[in-house]
């Protein structure tokens, strides 16, 4: 890149806004509420950005989910309770932790059972390749003679 070209992309880089914080609901009275919810917010998904959470989501979708979990904490609901109402009403998929469950067991186990196919296949295809070989013997230079 030419100095120029790097100058532009500087300026550019410039006159991006800063983050700022998208949740701008004043704090709950009770620190211990807080928590919950700062941690609630940031487990559950918001359901139009899809990748990202509740407590980084700036649309409007994930601004009314908040209201509902601080609703909800502010009633007396448990974590738990809170994650069920939005499971039931959004489906798993609101949770980025997925529960395990029958239905989704393969997703849990599906990374160890690759890695020992993996394992299976390496350990096949070694063990293949020096047995074609042989042993090194046959090709090794012949010892000195003693004096």
């Amino acid at each position: 890149m030419s100095g120029r070209a790097l100058l532009l992309l500087g300026l550019c880089l410039a006159y991006v806004p800063c983050a700022r914080a998208v949740d701008n609901t004043p704090p709950l009275p009770d620190p211990v509420q807080q928590q919950r919810y700062l941690g609630l917010t940031h487990e559950l998904r918001c359901m139009q950005c899809q990748n990202e959470s509740l407590a980084d989501s700036p649309v409007g979708l994930a601004a009314d989910l908040r209201r509902d979990v601080r609703e909800l904490i502010v009633a007396g609901q448990s974590d738990e309770q809170i994650r069920d109402h939005m499971v039931a009403r959004y489906g798993e998929f609101i949770l980025f932790r997925p529960r395990m469950n029958l239905r989704n067991l393969w997703l849990w186990a599906a990374p160890f059972v690759l890695m020992a196919v993996g394992v299976v296949i390496a350990v096949r295809v070694v063990r293949g390749r020096a047995a074609q070989v042989g042993p090194d013997d046959e090709h090794a230079d012949p010892l000195p003679p003693e004096s």
